[in-house]
């Protein structure tokens, strides 16, 4: 037990530390600069004074702060616009937004009827938007759940099932928008379509691996490389048999792009590597393992606390101690009836693995605070947290098979508690191992 004060204490400050890499309104700041009427964005100009109106919409769990950076270059510039965001993820962050901007607060990952409202909203603006206008987007992850308008052949209802039956299935990402984008009259391209001819700018907050544009928050403004052939071979690959009006987006070379502009202003990579450089500081060898990191959660918590034991037993890949760091996004197949989250089956799965080995710490958090459908970021697994478990009567391997790991770790007290953290750039993953 003697090293687990000290790791979990690094712990919390490698996880500070990446948060704050990438806050939003700061990400917004470092991108976007105004002087006089001149507005730069990633050092392009645009001449405020040609435009006759500014709109702005913004959604996904990091919409209000990258929205009041916004606001506050913008000032009496910005005519209108709305920002959907998470419940939850509104006014507690401590940002506050013009009386021109309209906040809605949105299911997710579920969409509800807010998140119909939140897109028609959206859409409402753009299709104000005309040629002598400009349109600035603020994107950032869960913006698919959060501005959802089916297809008029769709119900709200029918799209909720659908997402369900996806995430239940242990549907990526990528899957899971490649569908979406083809029921809906938003993503894939469509905004773009709705706002052309106007100068359309998006900020983006990545909360996807490799940072497809086309994937986050289903690329409302960018082309669309996907078919609906592509969207049925993801249903038929997820056995999610259901009949559905797929139809076909805006691809690359459509007119309703000429004057979009896309710019990436924080990931996943970025918090990475500020926790890398943190561990550094605290006396760690340290290494990135990647920022592409996939696959079913409690097989990766495996995989986690086999790094941990190479390090401890044979100084591979480095000797302690040592911070190994992984960033991405797992899955989970939901089979039982239990509560958790990706990060928190990851943990339990590396805490069944890590049993009994001293000097090693395993955690995994979502960087927006919200891991799965509970309150909790993630979890903190170590060799002791079988042992503790056992003097509680808890059956880690019953919590596994019931997909119940909040229960477990929620009893240790080891689940991370942040609340909405204001961003969201995937999940991170840090492997600790102290010196003998």
């Amino acid at each position: 037990m003697s090293h687990e004060i000290p790791l979990r204490r690094h712990a919390d400050e490698l996880r500070r530390a990446a948060l704050e890499a990438v806050e939003p309104a700061a990400a917004i700041r470092r991108h976007v600069q105004r002087t006089g009427d001149t507005l730069l964005v990633a050092g392009r100009p645009y001449d405020l004074a040609r435009f006759e109106h500014v709109y702005l919409v913004a959604g996904g769990k990091a919409a209000l702060p990258m929205a009041a950076a916004a606001a506050a270059l913008l000032g009496d510039r910005l005519t209108e616009g709305v920002v959907v965001t998470k419940y939850g993820h509104g006014q507690a962050t401590g940002h506050r937004l013009p009386p021109c901007l309209t906040l809605l607060e949105a299911g997710h990952p579920l969409p509800d009827a807010n998140s119909v409202r939140g897109a028609e909203a959206i859409t409402a603006i753009a299709r104000r938007a005309g040629a002598h206008d400009l349109v600035l987007c603020l994107l950032s992850g869960g913006g698919s759940a959060l501005h959802t308008l089916p297809v008029a052949e769709m119900s709200l209802e029918d799209m909720q099932a659908l997402t369900n039956d996806l995430l239940r299935s242990g549907a990526t990402i990528q899957e899971l928008n490649t569908v979406r984008k083809h029921l809906s009259q938003i993503a894939g391209g469509q905004l773009a379509r709705l706002a052309a001819p106007a100068a359309l700018v998006t900020l983006v907050l990545s909360d996807v691996i490799g940072d497809p544009l086309d994937v986050i928050a289903s690329g409302p403004t960018v082309p669309d490389p996907t078919t609906v052939a592509e969207a049925q071979a993801v249903l038929a690959r997820r056995s999610v048999r259901r009949s559905l009006p797929l139809r076909e987006t805006p691809k690359p070379g459509d007119p309703a792009f000429a004057r979009v502009e896309h710019v990436i202003i924080g990931s996943n990579r970025l918090a990475a590597l500020a926790a890398l450089e943190r561990a550094r500081a605290l006396g760690y060898r340290s290494l990135l393992l990647g920022t592409y990191l996939e696959g079913e959660a409690r097989e990766v918590g495996r995989v986690a606390a086999a790094l941990a034991k190479g390090v401890l037993a044979h100084g591979d890949p480095l000797a302690p101690p040592a911070c190994l760091i992984w960033g991405g996004e797992t899955t989970v197949t939901v089979r039982g009836a239990g509560r958790g989250g990706r990060n928190q089956e990851l943990a339990l799965g590396a805490a069944l693995a890590l049993d009994g080995w001293q000097g090693a710490l395993v955690m995994a958090l979502a960087t927006d605070g919200s891991d799965g459908p509970t309150d909790a970021a993630g979890a903190i697994a170590t060799g002791e947290t079988l042992a503790r478990a056992r003097t509680l009567g808890l059956d880690p391997h019953a919590a596994l098979a019931e997909n119940d790991s909040y229960t477990f770790f929620a009893a240790l007290d080891d689940l991370l508690r942040t609340g909405p953290t204001g961003t969201n750039v995937n999940d991170l993953l840090f492997i600790l191992t102290a010196a003998d």
